[in-house]
């Protein structure tokens, strides 16, 4: 079993010690089938930009995870779907990622670094594109509203590489997870791809059933 020695304490259930991805459907593909991609893959585009001057073209693409405590994974699920993949959060510290900033919008901070980065639109080696993906706007926009801090959002950016033995759970129906542990032994002993050995989480477990599939 996956032990959680010195990670999990109860006393601080709104912290994790890691951080999510959930992939969701697009371009005609399930949530499933990105999935299955991701991990036969063993890599996460990144297909978007994010943060201050996404609009910019010079703006470098990020992939998004969230430090969401896994007992409330279903906030997410609700939104994004029943699938995808946990890491430590040093796993992605060191790969330069990390925990996304807040300016609201029209703050000084705003300004500020709204004026950075329109200084930098042609400069794809500014400095400011190191900062600027991990510090989004929240606010109005006419007739929108932006305002997902809830989310506990993490970026990595450029594409995310990894090995099944990075992972440190899969997010999974609890349905398919004898028939999910079976296709990665196969994949291995048929040497056709990688076998995820780590735990399996449903998105709507409680923190109980969470905690006992760590062991």
């Amino acid at each position: 079993m996956h032990k959680l020695v010195g990670s999990w304490n109860d006393s601080w259930l709104d912290m994790s010690p890691f951080v999510v991805h959930f992939t969701t459907s697009s371009e005609g593909h399930s949530a499933y089938q990105n999935a299955i991609s991701i991990l036969a893959g063993r890599r996460i585009d990144a297909r978007n930009r994010f943060g201050t001057g996404k609009n910019f073209t010079v703006a470098p693409k990020s992939v998004c995870f969230s430090e969401i405590p896994l007992h409330n994974l279903a906030r997410m699920a609700d939104k994004r779907g029943s699938y995808g993949i946990g890491f430590r959060k040093e796993f992605l510290v060191q790969r330069d990622g990390g925990p996304i900033m807040y300016a609201y919008k029209d703050t000084a901070q705003a300004k500020s670094l709204r004026g950075l980065v329109a200084k930098a639109k042609n400069q794809p080696d500014d400095p400011i594109w190191k900062i600027a993906p991990f510090v989004d706007q929240p606010g109005k926009y006419g007739f929108k509203e932006y305002f997902y801090e809830w989310e506990r959002e993490w970026r990595h950016v450029g594409n995310f590489d990894f090995n099944e033995k990075d992972a440190a759970f899969l997010i999974i129906p609890e349905d398919l997870h004898s028939a999910a542990r079976g296709f990665f032994d196969e994949a291995e002993a048929d040497n056709i791809g990688p076998n995820y050995k780590c735990p399996f989480i449903d998105p709507y477990w409680d923190l109980e059933k969470v905690k006992a599939a760590f062991g």
